[in-house]
C-alpha cells in the first residue's frame, strides 16, 4: 500500500511510503529536503517495522526546529498504524 504524508516543520514537503502487508517499509520516498540525507534514511529503514522505525525516529529534531525529517517520518507511519 502507498502512503502520501504532508509534511509540516522541515524541508522537505511530502512523504511517499509504501508498506506491505506484515507492516514492513517496503520504501520511502521524501519530496524535497536534503536529497543526500533523506535517501539514506529511506534506505535505513527499508525492510523494518512501522513500531521499530517510529521508537527509533520519534522526537528527533534539527537545529532549532521542533521537529525534523526522520520525526516527520516517525509522525506519518505513526498516522498510518492508527488508520
Amino acid at each position: 500500500m502507498t502512503y502520501t504524508y504532508k509534511t509540516s516543520g522541515t524541508c522537505s514537503q511530502q512523504i511517499i511510503i509504501d508498506i506491505n502487508e506484515d507492516n514492513t517499509i517496503e520504501n520511502v520516498k521524501f519530496i524535497g529536503g536534503c536529497n543526500g540525507n533523506l535517501k539514506g534514511i529511506g534506505a535505513l529503514v527499508k525492510g523494518e517495522k512501522i513500531d521499530d522505525v517510529i521508537s527509533k525516529l520519534e522526537g528527533i529534531t534539527c537545529g532549532f526546529k521542533k521537529t525534523s525529517c526522520p520525526d516527520q517520518l516517525a509522525k506519518a507511519l505513526t498516522e498510518i498504524k492508527n488508520s
